[in-house]
């Protein structure tokens, strides 16, 4: 027998569509119970609950003036946050994709940083910054400047846990594109803003926008860090999720689901742009 009949028959790779139809229909149906059950009939349970008096006093619970108010800051907040760290994102993404300096790895992982964290405990770290025994804290009191238990402290923990978003979106997008256009577009005589903004923001603006849209989610569902910062003020301090967490304490079950129901439905035009924004980008591949 020669050494070529004594070689190992090479793998051979099996198709993932090549499945046996029970196999692929036994995965489907645990994909689509598992989201059923944990996804689906808790949001149904929640609007269920929420309307269960009636849509009088579901109305009257989310147009209480609490409930406007904590309704009012979640707003302010995001709309402060996300173009914060869209700008942040932006910034880092091109540093780390366009350029090659000392500690870059380091600005990777600083980058990655509040992923690691609790969002409690990112919330004590800015109690320890910013309190009346904090680092800053006796600084800034002494000049009439408060940040703990004020709107200005829950924008800087929420825009602290949201802060990687739309830089880990667009990291990998830059990588995979590389720079070529863009140092064509400089050979040619663009100045860099133009370069920026005729060529290298339009290549990345499905990646940017998609990491708006996590931001915007996570910056007006954040619970943890800003419940340690807040207070819990009400019609000051409270945001939407602390407003729920209060009037479920206090055994209003109701009006907390009434509130619910406006985080959910944020949550599903979210998930909504998402889809579209997939369906776009698929549409755009396939043309």
């Amino acid at each position: 027998m020669s050494e070529r009949d004594r070689a190992p028959a090479a793998p051979r790779w099996r198709d993932p569509r090549a499945e046996p139809p029970a196999v692929r229909r036994a995965l489907i149906v645990a994909a689509v119970a598992f989201l059923a059950l944990f996804l689906l009939l808790p949001l149904l349970v929640v609007f269920v609950r929420a309307l269960e008096k009636g849509t009088a006093a579901y109305l009257a619970a989310i147009a209480e003036p609490y409930a406007r108010a904590a309704a009012l800051l979640t707003l302010r907040t995001a709309a402060l946050v996300v173009p914060a760290n869209l700008l942040f994102g932006l910034a880092a993404a091109w540093a780390v994709t366009r350029f090659e300096f000392r500690g870059k790895n380091l600005l990777v992982t600083l980058v990655d940083a509040p992923f690691t964290v609790s969002p409690v405990v990112a919330g004590l770290l800015f109690v320890l910054l910013f309190g009346a025994q904090g680092l800053f804290g006796p600084w800034l009191l002494a000049r009439g400047v408060k940040i703990l238990f004020s709107w200005p402290a829950i924008a800087l923990v929420t825009a602290f846990v949201t802060m990687p978003l739309v830089a880990r979106q667009l990291i990998p997008l830059m990588q995979a594109q590389g720079s070529d256009e863009e140092q064509a577009a400089l050979t040619l005589g663009a100045s860099p803003w133009r370069m920026f903004f005729r060529v290298a923001l339009p290549k990345v603006r499905w990646g940017l926008l998609y990491g708006v849209l996590l931001c915007n989610a996570r910056a007006m569902g954040e619970f943890g860090a800003v419940s340690v910062v807040s207070g819990h003020i009400r019609g000051s301090t409270n945001t939407l999720p602390l407003h729920v967490e209060i009037l479920y304490d206090e055994y209003q079950f109701q009006a907390a689901f009434a509130v619910a129901t406006l985080l959910a439905l944020l949550g599903l035009l979210t998930l909504a742009a998402q889809a579209l924004l997939d369906w776009r980008l698929r549409r755009r591949g396939g043309a």
